[in-house]
């Protein structure tokens, strides 16, 4: 998901064949892939067996064996015996699919067969092995239409089972919308089957949660996250292992949405739950989650302080060439570059680069990725936008081959498209957004704000290009979504408007840019105040276009030269600054 991700994700298991087990009651979502997220309670796959069986014999079978009500079991245990032995999916597979048609065939009519639904579930979960998502997507929609959940607790958790395997899958196709309806309609059914305090629900509610934060829909994830932490409350003791993953989580959203405050102290509760039971490693991560709380509050000395606690922690655990001490460099290394230290803040720019360019052992791909993406934003601030954009290209070259990293592929995307904007690349900025706008409209970011500011990004660089048609499409698509999720006093929808405005302008639309300006104008005059330095720039665009407007047919068009670079054309008799994209 993409999308906001946490300062220091826990590492991404890599994929394993989880085979569903029958089990009396809803258990807690073991899911077959993580979504990044603070907590460190989500579940795991199933660990591989560690003493591999001999492989199994391969019989042949034909067609007309299958209607054998003895055959169905057998196959099934055939797949997980050849899973188990590790000969390798591809024979499982085709046991599984050979079960799966023998229970099909041996159904009683009105009867909906466990067997098959669980057949189903191992079916997806070797495809989603072999990678062929979208071949498990059909497999667990059958799989959730047969139980009854009328029927008592084994059709519940069956239907449970394929509704949060199905949203998995979605997930790992980039499909965030479809992926969290699974999730909600699993965790539906969880609650009609084991009422709304189970601890078991807690769990799926901050599972669903976290979906929501990777979605930035920030105030669903926090109705869930309250839920979570209620139901933990009532059932653990205080300050359990249990509350502190849900404070985290809940102190990601505060973060995201401004409130550092109410972060801070979901954290220093967090970390004393941690220092009680003893988890030194866990603590050390707080407290580098506080010193970025510190740091958006300017209280620098005491994010110096936290981010030298973790640092300490983290060396003598985990060796000074552990990722995660070039985490927190990078931490030290954004706070110095802020408070103007820029020597300090490029010698830890350097160690970490350091520690990632030679990884230890068990350090993943993920891990490095966002290290990379973290550090060339510091460069890029220094305007040293070559070398960040080299950073970029190496966090992509990692990440390309991932599955399930489509919406961080994409924000990587667009800030190299913002990089090769800067130095002056456009037909490179222009194939970096429109492929960061590809991703994000597949993975369901469509509508959040974040894919607002990537076309607005992407229609400056067709401007750049002299490709005015395209780049009103995609400003008029970027105000449509910054309205509705910013609001239209917001400096991001302002800038659309600016922008729209002038390419309606160099279209000939001039009544069209006139009301948007009168609009933006007004929007500033009784809302924002007029001391920002735009307002007057706007007043006088607005003044010229209406004194242009009552000779309109006399009207020249307007040069795009003009239009990209105002300053490049001014006269001794224009005087004042003609047009300016905003990015």
């Amino acid at each position: 998901m993409p999308g906001l991700a946490a300062k220091s994700p826990p590492d991404a298991p890599p994929l394993r064949i989880s085979l569903p087990e029958p089990t009396p009651s809803i258990p807690p979502r073991t899911p077959n892939k993580r979504i990044p997220s603070p907590s460190p309670s989500r579940s795991k796959p199933s660990p591989a067996r560690s003493a591999k069986k001999p492989p199994p014999d391969s019989p042949i079978f034909d067609d007309s064996s299958l209607d054998n009500p003895d055959l169905g079991p057998f196959l099934l245990k055939l797949a997980r015996d050849t899973i188990a032995s590790g000969e390798g999916p591809n024979k499982a597979l085709d046991y599984a699919i050979r079960a799966t048609k023998s229970f099909e065939r041996c159904q009683v009519e009105g009867e909906p067969s466990l067997d098959l639904v669980m057949s189903l579930h191992v079916l997806a979960a070797i495809y989603c092995s072999l990678g062929r998502f979208e071949e498990a997507v059909p497999v667990l929609e059958r799989a959730i239409q047969v139980p009854d959940t009328s029927r008592g607790p084994d059709h519940a958790l069956a239907a449970f089972s394929g509704h949060m395997q199905l949203g998995d899958t979605y997930s790992m196709l980039g499909q965030v919308e479809k992926s969290i309806r699974c999730y909600e309609e699993g965790l539906e059914i969880q609650i009609q089957a084991l009422g709304e305090t189970d601890p078991r629900v807690g769990e799926t509610c901050r599972y669903l949660a976290e979906a929501h934060v990777q979605a930035m829909q920030f105030d669903k994830a926090e109705e869930l996250c309250k839920k979570t932490l209620d139901i933990h409350r009532a059932h653990s003791e205080p300050a359990s292992l249990e509350e502190a993953a849900d404070r985290r989580l809940m102190a990601l959203i505060c973060e995201a949405t401004g409130d550092y405050e109410a972060a801070l102290e979901h954290l220093v509760l967090a970390s004393m739950a941690m220092i009680a039971t003893g988890q030194e490693n866990e603590v050390a991560a707080i407290d580098v989650s506080i010193g970025n709380i510190y740091m958006s509050l300017c209280r620098f000395d005491e994010a110096v302080f936290s981010y030298q606690k973790a640092l300490t922690v983290f060396k003598s655990s985990k060796g000074d060439n552990h990722p995660s001490v070039a985490s927190v460099f990078v931490r030290l290394a954004d706070l110095y570059h802020r408070t103007g230290k820029l020597r300090d803040s490029k010698s830890y720019c350097e160690n970490a680069l350091r520690i990632y360019t030679k990884p230890v052992p068990g350090t993943t791909a993920e891990e490095i990725a966002s290290g990379l993406t973290e550090i060339s934003a510091i460069y890029e601030s220094v305007d040293e936008p070559e070398e960040a954009l080299k950073l970029l290209q190496k966090a992509m070259k990692l990440l390309e081959d991932k599955l399930g990293q489509q919406s961080t592929i994409a924000g990587i995307e667009a800030r190299m498209g913002v990089m090769f904007y800067m130095v002056g690349k456009y037909e490179e900025a222009r194939a970096s957004f429109e492929s960061a706008v590809t991703k994000l409209r597949t993975s369901g970011e469509r509508k959040s704000a974040f894919f607002g500011v990537v076309l607005n990004q992407m229609g400056l660089a067709c401007v750049q290009l002299f490709k005015i048609d395209e780049a009103t499409e995609l400003f008029e698509e970027s105000k449509r979504i910054l309205e509705q999720e910013c609001g239209p006093c917001h400096q991001d929808t302002l800038g659309v408007y600016s922008n729209l405005a002038a390419t309606y302008d160099a279209m000939g639309r001039v009544e069209d840019a006139i009301q948007i300006l009168e609009n933006v104008l007004k929007l500033r005059e009784e809302k924002l105040g007029t001391a920002n330095p735009d307002f007057e720039d706007e007043r006088s665009r607005l003044a010229e276009l209406l004194k242009e407007a009552g000779r309109t047919r006399n009207r020249k068009a307007k040069s795009l030269e003009n239009l990209i670079d105002p300053k490049s054309r001014k006269t001794k008799k224009e005087s004042t600054k003609r047009w300016g994209f905003r990015r």
